[in-house]
């Protein structure tokens, strides 16, 4: 079968050979231009995605350069996203709060004094503890993380809250 014997690529078979001949030039050319951290691969996935939908309207002997094309196109819809992105985050946001001054102080103090308690624990009760309370884990989890057994995992995570109770009489 020769290309001129098709009127356009959506032939399951000869899109399959399109694509297994051009998607690795597509993936390098793509990553020289515009580097790692824009996800070439995905967007050469995307290129290929829209070439398939698109297939009725492109002939074989135009899809490589319609792929590179939308490819290329896709990569700088993607910069200019990540510039949007850039501008929003260098911005400051107005901090407009409806507490107090007070309230903003005591918070403050409130987290100084759990800082400082956290840091007086045992390093074995405060790993448990963050991992428990910040990440999430369950105590199961914990346990296969450190090596050690469920109880244990209770034992450190309870012994650490009881301390905290301890040092901090507004928890």
């Amino acid at each position: 079968m020769s290309k001129s014997l098709h009127k356009n690529i959506c032939d399951k078979v000869l899109f399959s050979n399109f694509f297994k001949k051009h998607s690795e030039d597509l993936h390098s050319f793509l990553y020289y231009k515009f580097g790692n951290h824009l996800n070439p691969k995905d967007k050469v996935q995307e290129a290929f995605i829209k070439v398939w939908e698109n297939c009725k309207n492109i002939s074989p002997d135009k899809a490589k350069n319609y792929v590179f094309t939308v490819g290329n196109n896709l990569m700088l819809n993607e910069v200019k996203h990540q510039k949007v992105v850039l501008k929003f985050q260098q911005e400051k946001p107005t901090s407009h709060t409806n507490e107090s001054p007070e309230f903003l102080l005591e918070e403050h103090e409130y987290s100084l004094k759990l800082q400082k308690a956290i840091s007086n624990l045992t390093e074995a009760q405060r790993v448990a503890f963050l991992l428990n309370r910040i990440e999430g884990k369950k105590h199961k989890e914990i346990a296969q993380l450190l090596n050690i057994s469920t109880k244990a995992v209770e034992k450190r995570i309870y012994g650490a809250l009881r301390k905290l109770k301890e040092e901090i009489k507004e928890l």
